[in-house]
């Protein structure tokens, strides 16, 4: 265990809770590994089920072991019928991410292994949820426009499958790679709010998808996975904006946040946003939508050569930034974005989770109880007398 620190009233941050062998963060050099995997290797030659078989298993898998687990995938693409009837009950105005998060309540409900807390068995439970997270936002889009939902395509891959669900077309394999990336660089990034959420739900020996429940509950927040909407929200509404250097300037002496730039752990620019940097360009190539990323890059660049003369030279662009302009060349709505979020961030969820569970990382799980400090008011040594009503 890492030695803590006081951080008196910043979030716990700087506090070390728990060890893991998951996935490690050097903030200072912009560095994000995975089992021990650079996120550069990964998401140049890999795919998200063998990064969420990595993850689970502690291994990249072989072809064999990958061609199991893809199957597995493919099996649990199916979900309650309860789910959809629900849907169609629900108000269509409903944010996505409290449809996922309801819909993982029932799917606890109807899961024949729910009370079997092996490594074995929540490692199948959470193969299911990977699976079925996609089906579910993506159903959710179409009832709520009037739309049936899709059968699952059993030859398309796990990304190509979501976004065939989500628009009834059949994307192409360059789009469903790019998404695939996607999935990959946000599979995991140690104890963010929604991870440490998950842990320590489970922590009191609480089931899996109460645990799952609770990180999508985490990460809606603005402040966590709900930032790349919003990032989309102010380039949308920057539009007929002339000036986009003087915008950002007049935002930073108003002493206001640019959503997308600057980050908890890292100090230099985030790895993953680089690399959705890369794939925001490429793609506009072929969406047109080159204007959009052209005025991403105006807000980074006056940004960063203001955060330099304001001595915040750390602050850089970081994972919502650019994922924002990438899921809109897709097609993905601004309320989807954050629900693709979950979609990916449920491998790493479900691992921490059993990890948590396991113990594997440490001696023992511990029930996550911290300390406050009392600021209100004290009256006397024994406290305030209670005088009843009169």
């Amino acid at each position: 265990m890492g030695k803590t620190v006081d951080v008196k009233n910043i979030g716990l941050r700087g506090v070390t809770v728990a060890d893991t062998k998951v996935s490690f963060i050097d903030g200072e050099k912009g560095i994000l590994i995975y089992r021990g995997y650079r996120i550069e290797d990964l998401a140049e030659k890999s795919t998200f089920p063998e990064v969420a078989y990595l993850l689970l298993q502690g291994n990249l898998p072989n072809k064999k072991q990958l061609a199991g687990f893809n199957e597995e995938l493919l099996k649990a693409r199916e979900i309650p019928d309860q789910i959809y009837e629900g849907m169609k009950q629900y108000p269509a105005e409903a944010l996505t991410m409290d449809i996922l998060q309801s819909s993982i309540s029932i799917l606890a409900m109807h899961d024949p292994e729910l009370e079997d807390d092996t490594r074995e068995a929540n490692v199948r439970k959470a193969t299911r949820l990977i699976a079925r997270l996609p089906i579910i936002a993506a159903a959710w889009h179409r009832i709520r426009k009037g739309l049936a939902p899709l059968s699952s395509d059993d030859s398309l891959s796990h990304a190509a499958n979501f976004l065939w669900l989500l628009h009834g077309e059949t994307p192409s394999e360059e789009v469903a790679r790019d998404l695939d990336i996607c999935l990959v660089l946000h599979a995991d990034h140690t104890f963010n709010a929604s991870t440490f959420a998950c842990r320590e739900v489970v922590s009191t020996k609480a089931h899996i998808y109460a645990g799952v429940a609770a990180g999508v509950g985490a990460l809606s927040g603005s402040l966590h996975g709900g930032a790349n909407a919003k990032v989309m929200k102010t380039l949308l509404a920057l539009e007929g904006e002339n000036d986009i250097a003087g915008w950002v300037r007049e935002k930073l002496d108003r002493h206001e946040r640019i959503m997308g730039m600057g980050h908890a752990v890292y100090k230099t620019m985030d790895p993953r946003a680089i690399i959705l940097k890369e794939m925001a360009q490429r793609l506009a190539k072929t969406t047109g939508m080159g204007k959009l990323v052209e005025r991403s890059m105006q807000i980074e660049k006056t940004a960063l050569e203001e955060f330099e003369k304001r001595g915040k030279s750390q602050i850089k662009p970081n994972v919502d930034f650019y994922s924002a302009t990438v899921y809109h060349q897709m097609g993905i709505p601004l309320d989807l974005m954050t629900p693709i979020f979950a979609i990916s961030r449920v491998a790493g969820w479900t691992t921490h989770i059993i990890e948590e569970k396991t113990g594997e990382a440490q001696e023992k799980p511990a029930l996550y109880r911290p300390k406050a400090e009392y600021v209100g008011t004290y009256c006397g040594l024994m406290g305030c007398t209670y005088t009843p009503p009169s």
